[in-house]
């Protein structure tokens, strides 16, 4: 089927063409067969690069050609969020008789952006739509197409809710919005199609065939019956197999089960890939190598990390920030990096496909259960849909490092089923949370108008009745009993209290825990640790560390030293390192120490800092709420800090733009201390100060005037 028979709109058709697509793949043909192309709800089931994009990108086109909705596209991640946008981006070009324009919203769940009630199409996480529904946005009611990414991932037991919660009510929309769910293949996909109400299009066609394999004792046994022998070394076997598909030309991706292997495989196979090298290779990946140095503190992470990109090798891991992630990400892509170590979380993330797929281990770490357990089909199908690149081979391979038989390993993953997607909407954390929130959105709704709601989800149709019924019963005594909803008869309402949590998108054991907190603190003096042990405690704070054993000593004295900010009293057995290093963040402590001293790394502390600026967020409203007014300025200033990553002195300079925590110090020791000195200063002077130069000083006393008249103009 081809591009120019769909009758789309000219531009339309030339912006494909100008990605050189003229002609449909066969799950996208099979989808606008089913009637993508005439409203028709549609679930597609279909391995990883076999074009689901695509289908989005045809349906938004014919929806917005004949229609004044909108268009929302759903999806688990940021970092997916940014990808679809930038493609999305390309159809403002499209001339469909007026002006289409693109949007995004990812971040704060207590608001809902101007630009998204403007644009006509909003790529969307799972969460922020969430929000959006409980802040009851009017744009919600002109949405006339709903796209939904990893439909799969509904089966989770962290994101899976929430999908799950806000399909359901799009389904329910006045609108009727056709829906089109895009789904790696799975066992129950009709099933999934039958709950979301759409015809079911799978397929296992993928543009780049796959050979999946199992190495053991020097040999790769394919599925197709083949044999490959491989050259082996003492970098041991997941290298060794990288290195066979360098050396033919290829790209190489290996799976480590944790951070530290995944840098330790990257530098295993550093000189070897040098040897593949071109000359003008190596001095691009210098510059790339100096690229990494020049923009980040030099921790052990990032030192390691420039000096492998020098020799075509790479690493990817949370502990990484988003510069030096998205620099190793750019230069993969393009194919610089041949050889990349990473984590599985890539694997749900952002698209680096290459030739070669390599499972270091099936096993993995499993918290609740504190030990490894091996990982299910359908993650190793989502590892293995990272093999072959559509642009550049003709085949893609899978080979999974045995550590057991591996008769049994091919017989379980390469021949095995991928599990069913189940709900995980029952869970105790799951259930409170969106009934608060379907509440608060339906004040004075009826039990049984409740039970029917959620009857509609998966959960509804994979759970018997009375199992789910019990279920909301005993999480409704709950939010009663925690006065975040009250019963009238057979009608239910959210309290004010409810109704914040709800807005604030916080789990309300977070909430209930913050409230007692609030509630207890005294007056008249700082909480400064109390309040970050608060939030560090809490359900909602991510990522915990835990503490080591040379950890104890230096909590134990910080918890001495700073015993009058406590809330109540606690001792180094009620924390976690996470609380030390925020402490440190927030007293200027650099990436080098936090990395060194406490084994924190930038991506995680920006993680950290995040998280920990929500969530003292939360405790602001929550002050507020409880009459706690006398607390409001220290917690603002306290969200300052973290952001920054200052000392209370720097507040009021790194309100100027252009100075964040590195030059607002500089200019304190200079005894710049407000912004009353640096209106004071001539440019000349403020430019000699380092780290400020000509350029920086110039943008800075022009924010200053602009500052001092806001201020002004705000006391007048």
């Amino acid at each position: 089927m081809k591009i120019e028979d769909l009758g789309l709109a000219a531009s339309a058709q030339a912006l494909f063409a100008e990605q050189k697509i003229t002609k449909l793949y066969p799950p996208q043909a099979d989808a606008v067969k089913a009637g993508l192309l005439e409203g028709q709800n549609i679930l597609v089931a279909a391995p990883t690069a076999s074009g689901k994009t695509l289908i989005a990108m045809l349906a938004m086109m014919q929806f917005l050609s004949a229609n004044e909705g909108k268009v929302v596209y759903l999806t688990p991640l940021r970092a997916l969020a940014a990808e679809k946008f930038a493609e999305f981006k390309k159809m403002e070009k499209i001339d469909l008789g007026r002006k289409i324009t693109a949007a995004i919203s990812t971040g704060d769940f207590d608001s809902v952006d101007k630009e998204s009630e403007k644009a006509d199409i909003i790529v969307l996480t799972n969460e922020k739509m969430d929000s959006i529904i409980r802040h009851g946005a009017d744009w919600v009611d002109k949405i006339g197409l709903v796209i939904a990414d990893e439909v799969h991932l509904i089966g989770d037991k962290d994101r899976g809710p929430t999908l799950e919660i806000v399909l359901t009510k799009l389904k329910e929309l006045q609108t009727k919005p056709q829906l089109v769910g895009l789904s790696a293949t799975i066992t129950n996909s009709d099933e999934i199609a039958e709950w979301l109400g759409c015809k079911l299009v799978s397929s296992n066609w993928r543009p780049v065939p796959l050979t999946e394999g199992v190495f053991d004792g020097g040999t790769v046994q394919w599925n197709n019956g083949d044999l490959d022998e491989i050259e082996t070394s003492i970098r041991g076997p997941p290298i060794d197999l990288c290195l066979d598909t360098i050396k033919k030309g290829g790209q190489s991706l290996v799976f480590a089960e944790t951070r530290t292997r995944s840098a330790s495989l990257a530098t295993k196979g550093s000189d070897a890939v040098l040897k593949f090298l071109s000359e003008d290779e190596k001095k691009y990946l210098e510059e790339v190598s100096q690229k990494i140095l020049d923009n980040n503190e030099h921790t052990d992470l990032i030192k390691t990390l420039s000096a492998l990109l020098k020799k075509g090798v790479g690493f990817h891991h949370a502990g990484l920030n988003q510069n030096c992630r998205e620099i190793v990400e750019t230069e993969f892509r393009a194919g610089n990096i041949k050889l990349l170590a990473s984590t599985p979380t890539l694997a749900a993330g952002v698209n680096l496909p290459a030739r070669r797929v390599v499972i270091s281990s099936v096993l993995r770490y499993d918290v609740k259960a504190g030990a490894n357990k091996p990982i299910s089909v359908l993650e190793y199908k989502q590892l293995c849909g990272r093999a072959g690149r559509p642009q550049y081979d003709k085949f893609g391979e899978a080979i999974i490092v045995g550590n057991a038989n591996p008769s049994d390993l091919a017989q379980h993953y390469i021949n095995g089923t991928p599990e069913p997607i189940e709900s995980q909407l029952a869970d105790d954390k799951a259930l409170r949370t969106h009934i608060l929130s379907h509440i608060v959105s339906n004040p004075g709704i009826k039990g049984e108008d409740l039970f029917e709601f959620f009857q509609k989800t998966l959960a509804g149709l994979q759970t018997r009745a009375s199992t789910l019924k019990f279920s909301i019963d005993i999480a409704k005594k709950f939010l009663i009993r925690e006065n975040l909803i009250v019963q009238k008869a057979e009608r239910f309402a959210a309290t004010e209290f409810g109704k914040k949590v709800s807005m604030l998108y916080i789990d309300p054991i977070t909430a209930i825990y913050f409230r007692r907190g609030l509630e207890s603190v005294s007056e008249e003096r700082k909480h400064t640790l109390g309040f970050l042990h608060l939030v560090t405690s809490s359900e909602e704070f991510f990522p915990k560390f835990s503490l080591r054993n040379k950890d104890y000593e230096t909590l134990g004295a910080m918890i001495e030293n700073k015993s009058s900010e406590l809330i109540e009293p606690i001792s180094e057995y009620d924390c976690n390192r996470s609380l030390l290093a925020l402490y440190s963040w927030i007293s200027e402590s650099s990436e080098i120490h936090l990395s060194d001293n406490l084994g924190i790394e930038s991506g995680d502390m920006h993680r950290m800092a995040e998280t920990t600026d929500w969530l003292v967020y939360c405790l602001y409203e929550l002050a507020k709420l409880v009459e706690r007014a006398d607390l409001l300025e220290e917690i603002s200033i306290l969200r300052k800090r973290i952001s920054y990553g200052i000392k209370e002195e720097l507040v009021e300079l790194v309100q100027i733009r252009g100075i964040g925590r590195v030059r607002a110090r500089k200019l304190y020791t200079h005894g710049i201390k407000s912004i009353e000195d640096l209106q004071k200063i001539p440019v000349n002077k403020l430019a000699e100060i380092d780290k400020i130069g000509p350029t920086i000083a110039d943008n800075i006393i022009f924010c200053r005037y602009w500052f001092g008249s806001t201020v002004a103009q705000n006391s007048n």
